[in-house]
C-alpha cells in the first residue's frame, strides 16, 4: 500500500529528532510529525507540523499568539511587517492568515530525486525558531502596543 509519503525522508527526520532527544509524535497514516519547541522570545513556545510528501517536506512553526483578525489596523500593520521581514529571507518565510490571525513560519524542502541529509533536516527545523526569536518582539509590539510596522521591523533588524 502506498503511504503517500517517502519513508526515506521520514527516516531522516525521525533520526534527527531521536538523536537530538526531541519529544514528537508521528502520524503514520498522514505522514505528519508534530511537536512543540520552547524559544527565547516572549511567545515562549511554537507548535511544529511537518507533513512529508513523496518528494518534499514542509516545516510549519506556528505561534501560539494570534493577531485579532477583526482589528483591521493591526492586521494591516502586521501584514506590512511580515512583508518587510520576508524580504531577503533565504530559507523560508512568515505567513499570516488574514481570516483568523494565525502567524507561522514555513520552510519548504524539495527532495525530488534525493534524500535530505540530517544537516538539511536540522537546519529546516531550527530556522523557524530562530526567525521567531528575531521577529516576535516586533509582531507583539504591533499586536499589543499599536506599533507601526516600520518601527517594529527596525527594532528586530
Amino acid at each position: 500500500m502506498d503511504a503517500g509519503y517517502s519513508e526515506e525522508i521520514v527516516d531522516v527526520i525521525r533520526g534527527f529528532l531521536v538523536d537530538d532527544d526531541w519529544k514528537f509524535d508521528f502520524d503514520e497514516e498522514k505522514g505528519i510529525f508534530r511537536f512543540g519547541v520552547g524559544i527565547e522570545s516572549k511567545i515562549k513556545h511554537l507548535r511544529y507540523f511537518i507533513p512529508v510528501k513523496e518528494d518534499a517536506y514542509i516545516v510549519y512553526a506556528i505561534s501560539p499568539v494570534e493577531a485579532d483578525s477583526d482589528d483591521d489596523a493591526v492586521m494591516k500593520e502586521l501584514a506590512d511587517f511580515i512583508c518587510r521581514a520576508n524580504y531577503g529571507l533565504r530559507n523560508g518565510n512568515f505567513e499570516l492568515d488574514m481570516t483568523d490571525g494565525e502567524i507561522r513560519y514555513k520552510v519548504f524542502v524539495d527532495c525530488d530525486g534525493i534524500t535530505p541529509s540530517e544537516e538539511i533536516v536540522k537546519g529546516s527545523i531550527i530556522i523557524p525558531s530562530v526567525m521567531f526569536d528575531r521577529y516576535a518582539p516586533g509582531m507583539l509590539d504591533i499586536m499589543f502596543k499599536g506599533a507601526k510596522a516600520e518601527d517594529a521591523i527596525a527594532k528586530c533588524e
